[in-house]
């Protein structure tokens, strides 16, 4: 575990979390990843206009317990940007 102190918060032990793509129907989709892969799973879908960011601290905080992953959708954050006329962004 890593600790680490956020602004006006006290240290706390947190497991690393894990920044990967997969490839889903030719796009590359960036994912959020943290805890052990055989606890229970917590996907954290987030709304428009956002990214798997708005859960950077949430992710750690659950991943002594969960199996946490967290996407951007296609079109934000760090998955593919296909053009309007390639992907249908619906």
């Amino acid at each position: 575990m890593t600790q680490f102190r956020a602004h006006g918060h006290p240290e706390v032990d947190v497991l690393p979390t894990r920044h990967k793509t997969a490839t889903i129907n030719g796009q590359k989709v960036f994912y959020r990843e943290a805890g052990p892969s055989d606890a229970p799973v917590v996907l954290l879908l987030h709304g428009f206009p956002s990214s798997s960011h708005m859960f950077r601290h949430l992710v750690p905080a659950l991943a002594d317990d969960y199996h946490v992953i967290a996407t951007d959708h296609i079109g934000y954050g760090h998955s593919a940007m296909p053009k309007v006329d390639a992907f249908d962004y619906t």
